[in-house]
């Protein structure tokens, strides 16, 4: 059964300004530590930052309007096999939140599926 379904996709460009335009402020107030770490290890960080923008907005999308959910309570990393996670921080919270994400060098896109 499905809870909640979104979807998303964001310009690397626009993530790329913003970073650009408000640094660390922007950085930390999107994304936690780990992400933006992990975005950093790349040869071209803004299309991790825009993946992961485009999947925290396809979360936010998926559970609706009166989730009342901050950008940090979800976080979006990678298992040991390479693929995207989602880890939503409250602990009361024991649904699963299946994302899927890709990108170019224009453009990211990710999609999130809440499940039983």
């Amino acid at each position: 059964m499905i809870l909640g379904t979104g979807i998303d996709v964001v310009e690397v460009g626009r993530i790329a300004k913003a970073i650009e335009r408000w640094g660390e402020q922007f950085l930390n107030h999107v994304f936690t530590k780990e992400e933006i770490a992990y975005a950093r290890k790349h040869r071209y960080p803004h299309q991790h930052f825009a993946a992961r923008f485009a999947a925290k907005e396809a979360v936010l999308k998926a559970f609706g309007d009166n989730a009342h959910i901050s950008w940090k309570d979800i976080s979006i990393m990678n298992d040991k096999y390479g693929r995207p996670v989602c880890h939503y921080r409250k602990k009361t919270f024991k649904n699963k939140i299946l994302i899927s994400l890709s990108h170019t060098q224009n453009y990211a896109v990710a999609s999130a599926i809440i499940t039983p």
